[in-house]
Protein backbone atom coordinates (compact mmCIF):
# COMPACT_ATOMS: atom_id res chain seq x y z
CA UNK A 1 0.00 0.00 0.00
CA UNK A 2 1.34 3.30 -0.85
CA UNK A 3 0.09 6.83 0.47
CA UNK A 4 0.21 10.17 -2.10
CA UNK A 5 0.41 13.25 0.09
CA UNK A 6 0.16 16.37 -2.03
CA UNK A 7 0.93 19.96 -1.00
CA UNK A 8 2.02 23.39 -2.55
CA UNK A 9 -1.12 24.17 -4.10
CA UNK A 10 -2.91 27.71 -3.24
CA UNK A 11 -4.03 30.89 -5.03
CA UNK A 12 -1.49 32.55 -7.35
CA UNK A 13 -1.56 35.46 -9.76
CA UNK A 14 -1.54 34.59 -13.49
CA UNK A 15 2.22 34.68 -15.09
CA UNK A 16 3.27 33.69 -11.06
CA UNK A 17 4.70 30.18 -10.29
CA UNK A 18 3.87 27.65 -7.66
CA UNK A 19 5.44 24.52 -6.82
CA UNK A 20 3.82 21.21 -6.05
CA UNK A 21 5.15 18.75 -3.94
CA UNK A 22 4.06 14.46 -4.19
CA UNK A 23 5.28 12.65 -0.73
CA UNK A 24 4.97 9.02 -1.44
CA UNK A 25 4.80 6.51 2.29
CA UNK A 26 7.89 4.01 0.52
CA UNK A 27 10.45 4.15 -1.89
CA UNK A 28 9.58 5.37 -5.55
CA UNK A 29 12.75 3.83 -6.90
CA UNK A 30 11.29 1.28 -8.38
CA UNK A 31 7.75 2.78 -9.31
CA UNK A 32 7.04 2.75 -12.96
CA UNK A 33 6.48 5.99 -13.71
CA UNK A 34 4.80 8.74 -11.57
CA UNK A 35 2.40 11.51 -12.83
CA UNK A 36 0.36 14.51 -12.20
CA UNK A 37 -3.41 14.62 -13.45
CA UNK A 38 -5.84 17.61 -13.10
CA UNK A 39 -8.87 18.23 -13.10
CA UNK A 40 -10.90 21.60 -13.32
CA UNK A 41 -14.76 22.12 -12.25
CA UNK A 42 -16.75 20.65 -14.78
CA UNK A 43 -13.68 18.85 -16.83
CA UNK A 44 -12.87 15.39 -16.68
CA UNK A 45 -9.22 14.80 -15.27
CA UNK A 46 -6.49 15.01 -17.33
CA UNK A 47 -3.07 14.20 -17.50
CA UNK A 48 -0.39 16.80 -17.17
CA UNK A 49 3.18 15.53 -16.89
CA UNK A 50 4.60 11.92 -16.78
CA UNK A 51 7.99 10.68 -15.63
CA UNK A 52 8.91 7.49 -16.06
CA UNK A 53 11.73 5.02 -13.75
CA UNK A 54 13.86 6.26 -15.99
CA UNK A 55 13.64 9.79 -15.95
CA UNK A 56 12.15 9.93 -19.47
CA UNK A 57 9.20 13.22 -19.46
CA UNK A 58 6.61 13.62 -21.10
CA UNK A 59 3.70 16.43 -20.94
CA UNK A 60 0.12 17.74 -22.28
CA UNK A 61 0.56 20.19 -24.93
CA UNK A 62 -1.12 23.10 -22.61
CA UNK A 63 1.67 22.78 -20.40
CA UNK A 64 4.87 22.12 -22.29
CA UNK A 65 7.40 24.88 -21.75
CA UNK A 66 5.91 25.95 -18.84
CA UNK A 67 5.68 22.95 -16.16
CA UNK A 68 8.85 20.70 -15.35
CA UNK A 69 8.01 17.54 -13.71
CA UNK A 70 10.56 16.12 -11.43
CA UNK A 71 11.56 13.39 -8.84
CA UNK A 72 13.83 12.97 -6.14
CA UNK A 73 14.11 9.06 -5.18
CA UNK A 74 16.07 9.84 -2.03
CA UNK A 75 13.05 11.74 -0.61
CA UNK A 76 10.38 9.85 -2.36
CA UNK A 77 8.81 13.34 -3.64
CA UNK A 78 7.64 14.03 -7.10
CA UNK A 79 7.67 17.58 -7.55
CA UNK A 80 5.65 19.62 -10.33
CA UNK A 81 6.78 23.30 -11.18
CA UNK A 82 4.52 25.57 -12.50
CA UNK A 83 5.60 28.59 -14.34
CA UNK A 84 4.00 31.58 -16.41
CA UNK A 85 0.64 29.83 -14.76
CA UNK A 86 -2.80 30.79 -16.55
CA UNK A 87 -6.19 31.09 -15.17
CA UNK A 88 -6.94 27.78 -16.84
CA UNK A 89 -4.76 25.94 -15.08
CA UNK A 90 -7.40 26.37 -12.16
CA UNK A 91 -7.99 22.36 -11.45
CA UNK A 92 -7.73 20.34 -8.51
CA UNK A 93 -3.79 18.69 -8.98
CA UNK A 94 -3.60 15.24 -8.53
CA UNK A 95 -0.53 12.71 -8.01
CA UNK A 96 -0.58 9.40 -9.41
CA UNK A 97 1.61 6.30 -8.89
CA UNK A 98 1.87 3.20 -11.52
CA UNK A 99 3.72 0.68 -9.02
CA UNK A 100 2.06 -2.33 -10.27
CA UNK A 101 -1.00 -0.79 -8.40
CA UNK A 102 -2.22 2.40 -9.58
CA UNK A 103 -2.46 5.32 -6.33
CA UNK A 104 -3.87 8.21 -6.03
CA UNK A 105 -3.42 11.62 -3.91
CA UNK A 106 -5.95 13.33 -2.68
CA UNK A 107 -5.74 16.21 -4.53
CA UNK A 108 -4.81 19.97 -4.17
CA UNK A 109 -6.38 23.08 -5.41
CA UNK A 110 -4.60 25.45 -7.75
CA UNK A 111 -6.32 28.41 -8.05
CA UNK A 112 -4.84 31.21 -10.68
CA UNK A 113 -6.22 34.67 -10.82
CA UNK A 114 -6.34 36.58 -13.77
Amino acid sequence: QVQLVESGGGLVQAGGSLRLSCAASRSIFSFNAMSWYRQAPGKQRELVAIITSGGRTNYADSVKGRFTISRDNAQNTVYLQMNSVKPEDTAVYYCHADAVRVYWGQGTQVTVSS
